[in-house]
């Protein structure tokens, strides 16, 4: 089997790659064919755990959820992973390749391309379309000569590309004409056409910048692609979006500090999607409000620096008020880890060596060490008896006397801890919130107003559906597969 292969190139960061990807992987998969998204570099803390315990970016991991294709580290042979402005974890092939500086990466990156087109021809051999997504802005001179993820990954691959602009920033007319002027002949010959998404309004009044678009470049424009409220129901990839994402709105006040280099923040969508729940991220400088329910702190890539910031918002000092009027609070990942009464990272694996006190809400310390755990999960929750799933990605080894308690029983395996008092819960496990039994338990459990039939299906499944349709009525695939070579 050898795939046709489509490239889609965007005209700069969230302008819709990642979800037209995910939404043509749905429609093409209705149609009976086998597809694969890649996408060659993604940079975020939003990572995803493959069936062989690798990890992948959460917006592959999306494309082949849509696409109905098992999780492979080929889908995103490069993740970076964000520690610092200027360092990152690099992963290559679903392990950690070492952590890099910025400009130390760039120097990588050329060594790095005959893996990245090596994941690409394996999933080419046995799929029959391989949809592959560039990162950021296609024509950044800049970068050019260390490009492993557009115009470089398209030459160096033999890939035909279209060139996506979102009409809701303005500009888009530009922005596609720019390119044409930034791009190389042989660069410019690769380009199919252009798609325009986010598109608002009466198509007519497009006609006259469609005409300049086609005139100034050659391309056609292949389809306006019209604002998608089904995109609203799909993860976020960026913590960019956390101020897109909305609670349910309903009486049920549950908080959520943004952390410096949060990851994993699509935990907590199937809680946003509950009308009982109001579910309120909080940005620095907002406290955590007086008639919150409850608090929940997610994962992050640099622990220690996100305690720093609990303190210096003053979020400690809130969380301990919460609990005094009877609220609960939960820790997932890194979040559980600093729970406990000290975390130290002797090695610096994560920073500067060194140790930042704990929250002190659970009697547990961790201890970075230089090895990842990395694993899918199917346990039970030990207070409900409900099952749940999802996986576990984290550095550190916690332990103390709190994990006699568990909160996760995974095949007679004891995981997390849960308080005296029940009030404060901790687990390294991701997409809990996921198992429809256990949440609604412990939504209940707090007082949540939940209507019965309020979550009957798969919200995300139901989203990609109507994406998928949503893209069909906006662009002919047939035209985009005869592209596709």
């Amino acid at each position: 089997m050898t795939a046709r292969r489509l490239m889609v190139l965007g005209t700069g960061s969230d302008v819709g790659k990642s979800l037209l990807v995910a939404g043509l992987a749905r429609a093409y998969a209705r149609r009976g064919l086998k597809v694969a998204p890649f996408k060659a570099q993604n940079m975020s803390n939003n990572a995803a755990v493959t069936a062989d315990g690798g990890e992948i970016g959460r917006a592959q991991a999306l494309q082949a959820r849509a696409a109905g294709a098992p999780l492979s580290v080929d889908m995103n042979p490069v993740l970076l992973k964000p520690e610092t402005d200027i360092d990152c974890q690099v992963v290559v092939r679903g392990q950690v390749r070492g952590r890099y500086s910025a400009s130390a990466y760039q120097a990588l990156k050329p060594d790095l391309r005959a893996e990245v087109v090596a994941s690409l021809n394996r999933l080419s051999a046995s799929h029959d379309l391989v949809l592959i997504e560039g990162a950021g802005s296609g024509a950044e001179r800049y970068l050019r000569p260390q490009d492993i993820s557009n115009m470089g990954l398209a030459e160096a691959a033999d890939l035909p590309v279209v060139l996506l602009g979102d009409e809701s920033r303005g500009g888009v007319t530009a922005a596609a004409i720019g390119h044409h002027r930034l791009w190389t002949e042989a660069e410019r010959a690769r380009v199919r056409g252009v798609i325009v998404t986010k598109f608002r309004g009466d198509p007519g009044v497009f006609a006259p910048a469609a005409r300049d678009i086609r005139a100034e470049t050659g391309w056609p424009v292949l389809g306006l692609l019209r604002w998608s409220e089904a995109a609203r129901a799909l993860p976020e990839e960026d913590s960019l979006g956390l101020g897109r994402r909305k609670g349910g709105g309903g009486r049920l006040v549950i908080a959520v500090p943004e952390l410096p280099r949060i990851a994993n923040f699509d935990d907590l969508d199937p809680l946003a999607a509950e009308p009982g729940v109001d579910l309120r991220w909080l940005r620095p400088g907002q406290p955590v409000p007086g008639d919150a329910d409850a608090a929940i702190l997610l994962g992050s890539k640099t622990t220690r620096a996100a305690l720093d910031a609990i303190r210096a918002e003053g979020w400690d000092i809130d969380l301990q008020a919460l609990l005094r009027r009877g609220g609960r609070v939960i820790g997932l990942c890194a979040g559980y880890q600093m729970l406990g009464r000290v975390v130290r990272d002797p090695e610096g694996i994560e920073g500067p060596p060194g140790e930042t006190p704990g929250l002190g809400l659970l009697d547990i310390e961790t201890v970075m060490t230089g090895d990842k755990r990395l694993a899918r999960i199917e346990a039970t929750d030990r207070i409900s008896a409900q099952p749940v799933s999802g996986y576990e990605i984290h550095m550190g080894r916690v332990a103390g006397p709190a994990t006699a308690r568990p909160w996760l029983d995974l095949d007679g395996t004891p995981e997390g801890a849960v308080s005296a008092d029940g009030r404060v819960m901790g687990s390294h496990v991701h997409g809990l919130f996921g198992a429809d039994g256990f949440r609604r338990h412990w939504l209940g459990g707090i007082g949540a107003d939940l209507s019965p039939d309020a979550m009957a299906g798969d919200p995300v499944e139901r989203a990609l559906d109507r994406l998928a349709e949503e893209i069909e009525a906006d662009l002919d695939l047939d035209e985009l597969l005869t592209l596709a070579r």
